[in-house]
């Protein structure tokens, strides 16, 4: 009885004296192992009695594929075939319908943005658009890499997507699988504008705008007046190139910031001294359909003041995904830190709010009657400074339209209302800075 008696004390003195901390972790651990006793209990219960023979890998991959996508619908689990497949398309070419998705809240599948020049955007697949059945099968229910596994498939196959959108009824549209090359940089001149547009952020993205800014260089000169950095329907991509992006036209100053559950672990990324475009006024056009890095990019240049941010807010992704590759068994996607603009701003579920909101549009000319003019009056004072009177105004019934190069006409052609916004502004800013410096 007394040895019973030292024992109980010496077990009392020594709760008296082990720290809270460590009381604390003993009884996480014993939480965790309760815990993990009741997947072990789940497990062989399944194993045992399932309706059907299931694998243990097949089990296991379930396990964790269901743990992943719970966290938030960034993180996932890449089985080999799917790690092998994001590598191939960060280099910008890959399989598939050339559509990038999310998963949002209520299961369903949703469209980021579709690619240019692929058979999605092709077939019309919009931005925002709700995917609710594959080949007649609903895609509740599915993870994100199910469902996007499901998407893909072999060249020159068809598959039918079901899609919902504000406005309409449900209708189906049917895709045929192609090779997707990413160009990631596209460029034209406009005028006397340069206008580039990236649609994702690859390893072509860095040297393709540089090679498209040389481009306006050598063939407008001194008569550049500025450019259009066009990221609408850009659902994002590599994080450096992004950063590569904003540090080609900002000479100092931060990029963005990224911070994790360990505060002390963020990263902080700096611009260096060097614009591209040598102080030439810019302006971003976004949209909903402009995601994660393309955020980065507009969110830094309108922070900086570098740019002006024309169209409509983002889409609001501001976090960072990590892959950690699992030797053997694929990788795992894992959402590991979220992004702040160069001001501090999160804008994770809010989006980068345009400088200049300017919705998309049809762009119809009104009609108009013919009109008197001062010099269409008898007897009117000639001027003073001579030359030739102002012809009247012709009707609409009276104009005749010059088919383009192409043979179609100015109507005939499809116009970008966003663009031609972004590109009056541009004219205007180098009107105005010329009258300020005459």
């Amino acid at each position: 009885m007394r040895e019973f008696r030292f024992a109980a004390l010496g077990a009392v003195l020594m709760l008296l004296v082990t720290p809270a901390a460590t009381l604390w972790a003993e009884s996480d651990r014993s939480e965790t192992y309760r815990q993990l006793k009741l997947f072990g209990d789940v497990f062989e219960r399944v194993r045992a009695d399932y309706v059907e023979e299931v694998s243990d890998e097949d089990l296991i991959e379930s396990a964790i594929r269901g743990m992943l996508s719970s966290l938030d619908p960034h993180s996932s689990y890449l089985d080999e075939k799917s790690f092998g497949d994001m590598q191939v398309q960060t280099r910008g070419e890959f399989g598939g319908l050339g559509i990038e998705v999310t998963l949002d809240e209520n299961g369903l599948v949703k469209v980021v943005s579709p690619i240019d020049d692929t058979p999605a955007f092709e077939a019309g697949i919009q931005a925002g658009d709700y995917i609710t059945h594959l080949d007649g099968e609903a895609v509740l229910g599915l993870t994100l890499p199910q469902a996007v596994d499901r998407m893909r498939g072999p060249v020159n196959t068809d598959i039918v997507l079901t899609v919902r959108r504000e406005g309409r009824d449900a209708f189906d549209v049917t895709i045929t699988r192609d090779i997707i090359t990413i160009q990631s940089v596209r460029g034209r001149v406009e005028g006397n504008v340069g206008y580039v547009r990236i649609t994702t952020f690859n390893e072509q993205t860095k040297p393709g705008l540089e090679q498209a800014i040389e481009r306006f260089k050598k063939e407008l000169g001194s008569q550049l007046i500025g450019y259009v950095i066009d990221l609408r329907n850009n659902p994002g991509g590599l994080l450096d190139q992004a950063i590569a992006v904003s540090d080609a036209f900002l000479d100092k100053g931060e990029i963005v910031s990224t911070r994790g559950r360990d505060t002390e672990e963020g990263q902080r990324f700096n611009s260096r001294p060097g614009d591209l475009a040598e102080g030439l006024p810019i302006v971003v056009l976004i949209n909903s359909g402009s995601a994660s890095a393309s955020e980065i990019v507009a969110g830094a240049l309108q922070d900086h003041r570098r740019a002006i941010v024309l169209g409509t807010a983002s889409f609001g992704k501001g976090s960072v995904q990590t892959i950690i590759p699992m030797p053997g068994h694929g990788a795992m996607r894992l959402t590991t830190s979220r992004y702040y603009t160069p001001s501090g701003r999160s804008i994770q579920a809010k989006g980068i709010e345009p400088d200049i909101e300017v919705n998309q549009a049809r762009i119809e000319e009104t009609e108009s009657r013919r009109r008197s003019r001062e010099a269409d009056l008898r007897g009117a004072l000639e001027n003073p400074e001579g030359g030739q009177a102002r012809p009247p105004e012709r009707s609409d019934d009276d104009a005749e339209e010059a088919p383009a190069e192409d043979g179609t006409s100015e109507a005939e052609r499809p116009q970008d209302y966003q663009l031609t916004r972004a590109l009056d502004l541009l004219r205007g800013l180098r009107l105005f800075s010329e009258r300020v410096v005459n």
